[in-house]
């Protein structure tokens, strides 16, 4: 029912999370000029998922379902995002032929296609502390995503006393 404290903060981090990143990648594409990539896109979708089901929870019973597919669908993104850090690291080999040309928007489509920059997979284009977007993803989506699971349980247990 998400009635003690750690049902809903679990719930409301299910829904502030995704959110929070998803601004952050689209204030570093559009703010910052870094275009993502075909993996980092595969990151986005996991969170696109989180949002809604977070929402449903809200007012669909049973509740604790939908804050805990919320919960799978960012530490699915946070999966995607350390697979994604590791070829930008080159720990591991990524999806060959991965590589997006970013489109601005106006102007003519041919010049528009032809004055695109291609983003790599492969390389980190931005980086703090020497941690990645992807790999920064990577931390906060999969530690959320477990630690919401672990507020759902508590929860669960508690309903259950």
């Amino acid at each position: 029912m998400l009635q003690t404290p750690s049902g809903i903060l679990a719930q409301r981090l299910a829904l502030a999370i995704p959110l929070a990143l998803l601004g952050g990648a689209y204030l570093s594409e559009y703010g910052f000029g870094l275009f993502p990539c075909e993996m980092c896109w595969w990151q986005r979708w996991p969170h696109f998922a989180a949002v809604p089901l977070a929402l449903l929870s809200f007012w669909v019973a049973p509740k604790r379902v939908w804050v805990a597919l919320a919960g799978l669908a960012i530490l699915a993104s946070g999966l995607i995002g350390g697979f994604h850090a590791g070829v930008e690291y080159d720990w591991w080999e990524g999806i060959t032929g991965c590589a997006v040309t970013a489109v601005p928007v106006g102007g003519s489509a041919l010049d528009a296609v032809m004055d695109a920059p291609m983003v790599r997979c492969d390389e980190a284009p931005w980086d703090l502390f020497g941690i990645s977007l992807a790999g920064w993803n990577f931390l906060i989506s999969t530690l959320s995503g477990v630690g919401i699971m672990a507020l759902l349980t508590k929860d669960a247990r508690n309903d259950a006393n």
